[in-house]
C-alpha cells in the first residue's frame, strides 16, 4: 500500500517540526515540511495529502495570544479549502501550539464564526510555564483511531494549555458529540489535580476531536515519547520495543490512509 503523505505546515516560531516528521514516518507516512506561506500561494498542494499536522512551537512568538495569529491567517485564507480537505477524507492534527492555532481557526466548530466560539486555550491557572510529565486517558470520542482506555504518559511544554469553555452547555454539547478525546488523570485512575492535570483544564480535558473525528487536537507531545528511551524513568520500567506515544500516530496515518481511500471511491 501506498504510504500516505503528511504536511507538516510550521510558521516563524515553530520548533518542533522536526521531531513531528520524525514520530509521522515512523508510524508510515510520508512527509513534507512546508512553510504556511507557501500554502497560501499554492492551498492545491493539500489535493496530493491526507495528513496536514501543524506541530508545537511558539508561532509568531504567541504574540496576542497563542497561535492566533497562525490560526487567523488559517480562517481568513484557507477555511474553504481546509474544509474541502476535511470533508473529502483528510485528517488535521493540531499538538501544543498546533493545538491552539486549531481552535483559533475555527476547525473545531465549524457552525460557528470568529465571535460565536465557545472553546479556547487559555493562561495555564498556576499562571507559569508548564513542563512536566503526565499521564493521558482516552476516552470513547468520534476520532475512530482512538481506542478508549488507554493511559499514556507524555510531557507537556506550555503556558497557554488550559482548555476552558464558554459555559456549561458547550461542554455537555462537546460530551454529547463524543469530540472530548483525551484526558489529564491520576497515573492509578481517577481525576488529576494539579500538577497530574498541570494547566487547570475544564474536565482535564488534554486534547479534543471535531464532530467528524478527522481534526484533532492536543496540549501533550506524543511526539516527544516515540522511542523507549524518551522516558525519564525508562531504565526503569520494563523493557519496551517503543514510547506509548507511537502508536497513536501509526493509527492516525493508518486512519488518514483508510480515509482518503474511502473517498475517492
Amino acid at each position: 500500500m501506498t504510504k500516505p503523505k503528511a504536511i507538516v505546515l510550521r510558521a516563524a516560531g515553530t520548533n518542533c517540526d522536526a521531531e513531528t516528521v520524525r514520530a509521522l514516518e515512523l508510524a508510515g507516512a510520508t512527509c513534507e515540511t512546508l512553510h504556511l506561506f507557501r500554502l497560501l500561494e499554492d492551498p492545491a498542494r493539500l489535493a496530493n495529502a491526507q495528513l496536514l499536522v501543524i506541530p508545537g512551537g511558539f508561532s509568531y512568538g504567541d504574540d496576542v495570544a497563542a497561535g492566533r495569529v497562525f490560526g487567523l491567517e488559517l480562517r481568513r485564507a484557507l477555511e474553504r479549502e481546509l474544509r474541502a480537505f476535511v470533508d473529502r477524507g483528510g485528517h488535521v492534527l493540531g499538538i501544543c501550539n498546533g493545538f491552539q492555532v486549531l481552535v483559533e481557526s475555527g476547525l473545531f466548530e465549524p457552525d460557528k464564526d470568529a465571535h460565536e466560539r465557545t472553546i479556547a486555550l487559555h493562561q495555564n491557572a498556576s499562571n507559569q510555564y508548564e513542563c512536566r510529565w503526565v499521564t493521558l486517558e482516552s476516552a470513547d470520542c468520534a476520532a475512530p483511531w482512538i481506542v478508549p482506555g488507554e493511559r499514556i504518559p507524555t510531557p507537556v511544554a506550555h503556558a497557554e494549555g488550559r482548555f476552558v469553555v464558554k459555559d456549561r452547555a458547550a461542554l455537555e454539547r462537546l460530551v454529547a458529540n463524543r469530540q472530548v478525546a483525551l484526558r489529564y488523570v491520576n497515573p492509578a485512575g481517577g481525576p488529576a489535580d494539579y500538577p497530574l492535570n498541570p494547566n487547570g483544564a475544564v474536565d482535564d480535558i488534554a486534547g479534543i476531536c471535531d464532530p467528524t473525528g478527522r481534526v484533532f487536537g492536543l496540549m501533550p507531545h506524543p511526539e516527544r515519547n516515540v522511542a523507549p528511551h524518551h522516558h525519564p524513568r525508562w531504565t526503569r520500567l520494563p523493557a519496551r520495543e517503543e514510547g506509548e506515544g507511537l502508536p497513536l500516530f501509526r493509527r492516525l496515518v493508518a486512519a488518514a490512509a483508510s480515509g482518503a481511500a474511502t473517498a475517492t471511491r
